[in-house]
């Protein structure tokens, strides 16, 4: 349980994330690294990421940023799937 409340939070900092590199864009002020985005994502919040590049239209054009946020969700839904899958077959 206590990993879905971290899951929870890490989703919701990555959206707050990606609206204050929104609000800087906008303002001109210093941005938010793309390192520290993808970072972000690579802890637990892709679906987090997915979901403000979504809603506030930020970096949904901008490469390589797309491809290796793309890539860090395959890589993460075949984690997934293989730790669902494992017990199953009897791999683990």
């Amino acid at each position: 349980m206590w990993m879905a409340g971290a899951l929870l939070v890490i989703n919701l900092f990555t959206v707050l994330s990606f609206w204050d590199d929104k609000a800087r864009a906008v303002a001109g002020y210093r941005r938010i690294s793309e390192a520290n985005l993808l970072l972000l994502a690579v802890i637990g919040g892709t679906p987090g990421a997915f979901l403000a590049r979504h809603l506030f239209r930020h970096k949904t054009r901008k490469q390589p940023f797309s491809t290796i946020l793309f890539v860090i969700a395959v890589v993460q839904l075949g984690l997934l799937v293989g730790w669902f899958i494992a017990p199953l077959t009897g791999a683990l």
